[in-house]
């Protein structure tokens, strides 16, 4: 069994309770959707690319909570000695499953939008497969350090979002 992460136990020792309390704020798996999905690594890509505009001190406060909760590292950036870099841990990749069903749950019963659902469908259709090879990936990327594959699965799931993003341009 892996070593528990470092969150008090809290009133009950109940898991969906515990793990509402961790992640059940409106920006915790929001963060961690974007690193996971959209490959940003440092606080300024992360307040750029939040589509649903955490504010600096909100994003700040829950890079904290998720570092001290053991669901990200920080790390200073080797590229810049004033910029630190967060990267998943095991415990957030391995929680890739419960974003896709959260995703295959939302598109399927919440007014969506077509650019922002096609990942969710591509991971729902792909299921547990899918995920794992997309785990092995996040694993290297994040633990190891590398860089993400071309051909890789985050890279198929941004294609087609790429995809879906231009036919919305150009109204077809």
């Amino acid at each position: 069994m892996p070593g528990r992460l470092p969150v008090p136990r809290g009133k009950s020792g109940c898991p969906i309770n515990l793990t509402v309390e961790l992640l059940g704020d409106r920006w915790s798996l929001v963060v961690l959707r974007d690193i996971t999905f959209g490959g940003a690594t440092h606080f300024r890509e992360l307040l750029g690319s939040s589509m649903e505009g955490i504010a600096s001190n909100i994003l700040a406060a829950r890079l904290a909570k998720l570092v001290a909760a053991g669901l990200l590292t920080r790390d200073d950036d080797p590229s810049h000695r004033q910029k630190v870099e967060y990267h998943l841990t095991e415990a957030s990749i391995q929680l890739l499953p419960v974003m896709a069903q959260l995703g295959a749950w939302g598109a399927t019963w919440l007014d969506t939008t077509p650019e922002l659902t096609v990942r969710a469908e591509l991971l729902a259709s792909g299921g547990p497969p899918l995920w794992e090879r997309f785990m092995d990936e996040l694993r290297a990327i994040h633990l190891e350090r590398r860089p993400p594959p071309a051909d890789g699965v985050l890279a198929e799931l941004t294609a087609a979002y790429e995809e879906v993003t231009a036919r919305q341009g150009s109204g077809g």
